[in-house]
């Protein structure tokens, strides 16, 4: 077996998030922006000639066969050559069922990676086609830009979004998304926006939030605290965390610092290039990947 090899799997924050309409198979028609962050998990990937795919740190609450990384790799093999097979490692800091993306990242740092690693030489709309077959999410991520996205999801445009500081609050509320997407009070009929006039500073809201606020109190609760103490606070994507832009560094610090104690705070950068692409970039030129 070869040596490990450490790779991120951002986050990401949904800056808003509307239904604008239902499609024939109940699928959501949705519009929102999502803007990757500078902090997220780390996935160690490990090669192996026997065809074995093994997830080597378990996900807590979920059967190797469901884990999306190794449902990655293993939907990735059919392109690799025969016997490829790797060991998967991966570190947490992405709250489940957050909001943030989590496991999709994880699963895209598998497919971009190991495609790599394993010299299947797919191009990035494949990688990504792959990646929609494995949950919504986990194209942008391929891909590796901030984004406009329509469609359920998969329909991208990469955009330019000033790097802010984050403050990401999580009140430690899985937030399932299959209930929500449910909800009778949710609504689905928003106004189509577009990119100009979110770049030029529109109102725009996330369609869950109303609903979450009303099923959990302490996402509400948190919520409340980042208004009282930073402004417009709001929630990401279908899940338990919120968060803030702030003007600086330091006073994101300070705020999170400020966090009450029953909620934990994390401090993060938006940036518009994801940190899994910068890292392949140096490795394709020569350099080393952290282990």
């Amino acid at each position: 077996m070869s040596e490990w090899t450490a790779w991120p799997a951002p986050a990401k924050l949904n800056l808003f998030l509307h239904i604008v309409g239902r499609r024939d198979d109940g699928y959501h028609l949705l519009q929102t922006v999502f803007q990757l962050l500078d902090r997220g998990d780390t996935v160690r990937l490990r090669l192996r000639g026997d065809g074995e795919i093994h997830r080597v740190s378990a996900l807590d609450g979920v059967a190797p066969e469901h884990d999306l990384v190794v449902r990655a790799a293993r939907c990735l093999q059919a392109f690799a050559r025969p016997r490829a097979g790797a060991d998967i490692d991966v570190t947490k800091r992405i709250p489940l069922g957050g909001g943030l993306g989590g496991g999709s990242s994880d699963a895209a740092t598998v497919l971009v990676v190991l495609n790599r690693l394993w010299c299947c030489d797919l191009d990035e709309d494949r990688l990504a086609e792959l990646g929609l077959s494995l949950g919504a999410d986990v194209p942008v991520f391929v891909r590796g830009h901030s984004a406009w996205a329509e469609g359920v999801g998969q329909v991208l445009v990469p955009i330019e979004i000033p790097e802010r500081w984050y403050v990401i609050v999580d009140t430690h509320t899985p937030v399932p998304t299959g209930p929500l997407f449910q909800a009778a009070e949710l609504t689905r009929d928003a106004p189509p926006t577009t990119i100009p006039r979110f770049l030029a500073g529109a109102e725009t809201s996330n369609a869950f939030e109303p609903v979450v606020s009303a099923r959990y109190p302490a996402i509400a609760a948190a919520l409340r605290w980042l208004e009282t103490s930073a402004g417009r606070p709001r929630l990401s994507g279908s899940g338990g965390c919120v968060f803030v832009d702030v003007a600086s560094e330091d006073e994101a610090i300070a705020l999170a610092a400020a966090c009450p104690q029953e909620w934990s705070a994390h401090v993060a950068r938006g940036v518009n290039r994801s940190p899994l692409q910068v890292e392949l970039e140096r490795f394709i030129a020569g350099a080393s990947p952290s282990r």
